[in-house]
């Protein structure tokens, strides 16, 4: 079933990303292959968060193609799927901002970034930005599967 608003979802969306926490990321690589990896992104509203390396192979191939596809399926029978434009943030208060957003989430959803990625404002921490294009929320059983499928879509360039 297609929706018209994200908050139409929000409320089950951030309860489940919440509630799961890690998900799988798939980016394109420079061959065109895809290729996965398990991801903990944070999420303000229908606008997600990754603190990152900018030297990572998810760099490089963002580089390439800026589209990325998530899929959080800890609850099999409550995955979740977004389709997804990453881009990096650059600035240096939106950095500290989402740093601190991520250390300010109780664990085992929030995570002071430090151990891993050194400081806010190194020149290899970055910042993705995710804008989905495609927030696919899917419950299981249903009496059909449009029934057991909400779908909200967004343009994205």
């Amino acid at each position: 079933m297609k929706v018209t608003h994200f908050s139409e979802i929000e409320t089950d969306f951030i309860q489940r990303v919440n509630t799961m926490i890690w998900c799988s990321v798939a980016t394109v690589d420079e061959h065109d292959r895809p290729r996965s990896r398990i991801l903990h992104p944070l999420w303000e509203r229908a606008t997600g968060w990754i603190c990152t390396h900018r030297d990572s192979y998810k760099a490089k191939h963002l580089a390439k193609n800026p589209f990325v596809s998530l899929a959080y399926v800890t609850n099999i029978m409550q995955p979740v799927y977004i389709d997804a434009k990453a881009q990096w943030v650059d600035d240096l208060d939106e950095k500290q901002r989402v740093w601190e957003f991520f250390k300010s989430m109780p664990e085992p959803l929030g995570f002071d970034p430090a151990p891993d990625i050194i400081r806010y404002d190194h020149e290899n921490v970055g910042r993705l930005k995710l804008t989905p294009w495609r927030v696919d929320l899917v419950t299981f059983p249903a009496p059909s599967f449009k029934e057991g499928t909400r779908v909200w879509v967004q343009e994205v360039e």
